[in-house]
Formats: C-alpha cells, structure tokens, sequence
C-alpha cells in the first residue's frame, strides 16, 4: 500500500490537498491511503520513525512556519529512515528550488503554489507515478519457486505458498500446497531448505510458511494454515515455533 503524507502549514492549503488526494484514495482505497496529515513537521518525521513501511509519498511545504525545521530540511530527514521515500515539495517560492539539490533530495517533483486546478492535477500525476513505482518494486521484491511437475514448470510466488509436504506413499515426492490448491512433484525438503531458507522446518515431513500459520493448535500438534489446512509439528519444533509465532 501506498501511504501519503502531507505537511503544510496553511490549514485552507493543507485541508485543499487532503481533498485531493482523497479523491484518490477513493479510487484505489485498498491500494491508497492518506497517513498523515500536519503543519508540524514533527509529527510527520514521528510516524516516519515510527511505522514500517517504506516507500511513503511525501507532500511537502518548503517555508513551514516551524521553529525547528523547514520542508527541505524535512524531507532530507525523512529520506534518512526512508531512502525509497518520494518527495514533492509544494511551495509559493519557486526561487527555493536550488536548495533541494543542496540537500541532495531527489525530489519526484517541484510543485508551485499559482493555480489550484493544476495543483491537483500534478498532485493525482505524482499519487499515479508514485503508485506505479511501488508495484514495480513489489514485483520486483517477490520471491519465486519453480516446480516441474508433470513436465510443466510452473513459478509460485513464496507468499501464495503455504507449506510443503513429503508425499505419504511416493519415495522422492513432495507436495506443496497452495491456497487454491497443491502440485505434487519430484523433490527433497533438504533441496527446498536450501533454497527457500525463510520457512520453517516443523516436521521431518512439513516445512512451513510462517505467514501463513493462523494459529497453533496444541492439542493436535498441528498449524492450522489460513484456509485451514493443516501440517503437522513435532514436539521438539513446538517450543521453537510457537516463540517465532509470538514475536511477529
């Protein structure tokens, strides 16, 4: 998800941009989404500091009234915990614009504050170009497992995966399981392990997407997967499992 932050401290100004981008949101509210909205540049760095996610969009005043820092020394800031954040600074003084390179902030664009109409047409150019960049630094982030099965290959995304499987009655069989479904095809857990070192190893014959475990069932001494399969633990793994479970 795309997360917009807004610093301005004119509140018509401010309350304009939010209206903007909310007709954005609007459009993609799964996809979009309006964080932060502020005149101090405080708060903003604050939920910066304080939330996970990278990538952010920034919408930024230069000449913030704030007696501890302006936009460009915000945005060099929050590039310092966000390196893949997205600037834009929005500002009355197009003469300010040199100071950003000073700063060494590679700005997604320089918006000036003349005509409200073209505000909010460069303001839904840069949620587009911003939203497009997270995609394609998701896509490119996310992780494949070829199987040939059948004489297929087939590629499966690790986050569809949920677990694998050695085959009950085949020697040399492993079964993944997806979701939707499962693709049994000749395999060692030892050889996935090696290549897919982010799972968990629960069972000499399960090795387990830990995202996506709902819950642990003690009593049967299974994970119940978020469809609802399930994939046995053995006992000296439980203690190991459930620690991991407990710190995310």
């Amino acid at each position: 998800m795309l997360h917009i932050l807004i610093c301005e401290d004119d509140a018509i100004q401010r309350a304009y941009m939010e209206s903007v981008v909310k007709e954005h949101t609007a459009i993609k509210d799964n996809e979009i989404k309006l964080a932060m909205s502020s005149s101090d540049p405080i708060q903003i760095l604050a939920y910066t500091n304080t939330h996970p996610e990278k990538g952010g969009l920034y919408f930024l005043d230069i000449d913030l009234q704030h007696n501890e820092m302006n936009g460009i020394e915000l945005g060099a800031k929050i590039k310092e915990v966000d390196p893949l954040a997205k600037i834009v600074f929005v500002t009355t003084h197009s003469e300010l614009a040199h100071l950003t390179f000073k700063h060494k902030i590679n700005a997604l664009d320089y918006i000036v504050k003349d005509k409200p109409e073209e505000i909010k047409t460069r303001i839904h150019e840069c949620i587009k170009e911003s939203h497009d960049l997270c995609l394609k630094e998701k896509q490119e982030q996310m992780k494949y497992f070829k199987v040939d099965a059948n004489g297929e290959v087939w590629s499966i995304p690790y986050n569809e995966i949920l677990f694998f499987e050695t085959h009950a009655n085949v020697r040399h069989r492993v079964i993944l399981h997806t979701e939707n479904g499962k693709i049994d095809f000749r395999g060692f857990l030892s050889e996935i392990e090696k290549l897919i070192p982010e799972f968990y190893r629960a069972h000499k014959s399960y090795y387990l997407n830990i995202d996506k475990i709902n819950y642990i069932d003690k009593l049967t001494k299974e994970a119940v997967m978020q469809n609802g399969k399930r994939a046995l633990i053995a006992q000296k793994k439980m203690a190991g499992l459930v620690g991991i479970i407990g710190e995310r």
